[in-house]
């Protein structure tokens, strides 16, 4: 095993994770979201559960944004003029993105509103 090759590696995954901080508002605002959840799940004081839930839903929206971008930076290389197929595929990912975001929310909702319940109503 390349040990250096290996490392070299995380190195790169890394570049990538900073490279979709600076480039997609989509992917800041996600971060901006997580950071939100974190604090309300630290205040409901959830489960062990209810956190590796939450954890999981953060990580996924972080995974479904870093796969759209590199879907959109590919369809933009190998098609830098208009095509419909170029279209169709950023807007497939892109969705996929906004229907992860929304089973996000829907979790969130069953996860947060129980333990808000008591304060709200």
């Amino acid at each position: 095993m390349d040990f250096r090759k290996f490392f070299k590696s995380f190195l790169y995954a890394s570049q990538g994770v900073m490279h979709v901080v600076k480039s997609e508002q989509n992917f800041r605002f996600h971060i901006l979201a997580a950071i939100i959840v974190s604090i309300a799940g630290l205040l409901s004081r959830l489960s062990k559960w209810e956190w590796i839930i939450i954890i999981m839903l953060i990580c996924g929206m972080f995974v479904i944004e870093l796969v759209n971008a590199s879907i959109e930076r590919v369809v933009d290389l190998t098609s830098p003029e208009l095509h419909p197929l170029a279209k169709q595929a950023k807007d497939l990912a892109a969705g996929a993105c906004l229907v992860y975001a929304i089973c996000t929310v829907i979790v969130g909702l069953i996860i947060f509103i129980p333990k808000w319940s008591g304060i709200l109503f």
